[in-house]
């Protein structure tokens, strides 16, 4: 009898962490969708850097998605013209304007300044990560469901994020992102906003918990199903092609 009490255990365990574990992956699908609507997109994104309040910065980028992880960055301010970053995967590629080679860069030194090229173009959760639902709070009258989150790809910005999404729409709230040292590198504030009639994410707000004084405020301002042939995802054709245009 202790027999069938155990394997009747195990098997309970296992329907509920497998249950869990749809209930997160649903939770992150839609989170995600907050922020990024469509499989193929063009995303035009612009970043403003703040310190001590001031603003010191700002960048404009194209963003082309796409499924499985990949992605090109098209660097549209003047002081950046020419600049590309392509994402396949784990894989990494930074195109000056002067040089046809493609440079490799690793997950790390994608996370280039107070905005990372991987904030603007890269933060999946439903495809990088996987982890436990925590506790729900109160925060900022939103119930807040706690999501733990460990990547699971080597080209994940952050090793670990803490996120907390509203409990009946999962929209996401906030965000606590962790470096592979376990420091606290960024927290995130997500705001509302409406686009053809629906809601989402309008504007990211990153404040930098390694230089305390830098705040920067990512503003999703369109973003329009958009599909590139297959050609603007090779780094060496990339190299060659003036991209300005995109």
């Amino acid at each position: 009898m202790s027999n069938l009490f155990k394997t009747l255990a195990l098997s309970l365990a296992l329907v509920t962490s497998t249950s869990f574990a749809g209930e997160l992956q649903q939770r992150l699908a839609e989170a995600d969708h907050y922020r990024l609507q469509e499989g193929h997109a063009k995303v035009t994104t612009e970043v403003v850097q703040y310190q001590s309040e001031q603003e010191k910065k700002r960048h404009l980028y194209n963003v082309y998605l796409r499924p499985q992880r990949e992605s090109l960055v098209v660097f549209k301010a003047a002081s950046e013209a020419g600049q590309k970053l392509l994402m396949l995967g784990d894989n990494y590629w930074l195109l000056m304007p002067n040089s046809r080679r493609p440079l490799r860069i690793t997950p790390m030194q994608k996370l280039l300044g107070e905005a990372s090229v991987g904030d603007v173009s890269t933060l999946t959760w439903s495809e990088d990560y996987d982890g436990e639902i925590g506790e729900l709070s109160d925060w900022q009258g939103f119930s807040a469901r706690h999501l733990m989150l460990n990547a699971q790809t080597k080209g994940a910005s952050y090793q670990r994020i803490d996120l907390w999404v509203d409990e009946d729409t999962n929209f996401p709230l906030k965000a606590d992102m962790y470096l592979k040292s376990g420091k606290l590198a960024k927290r995130a504030y997500f705001e509302p906003g409406e686009r053809d009639g629906q809601t989402v994410v309008s504007t990211m707000t990153l404040e930098d918990a390694i230089q305390h004084n830098n705040t920067t405020v990512i503003y999703y301002q369109q973003v329009e199903p958009r599909t590139l042939p297959d050609k603007y995802y090779n780094p060496a054709y990339l190299s060659r092609q003036d991209v300005s245009a995109l």
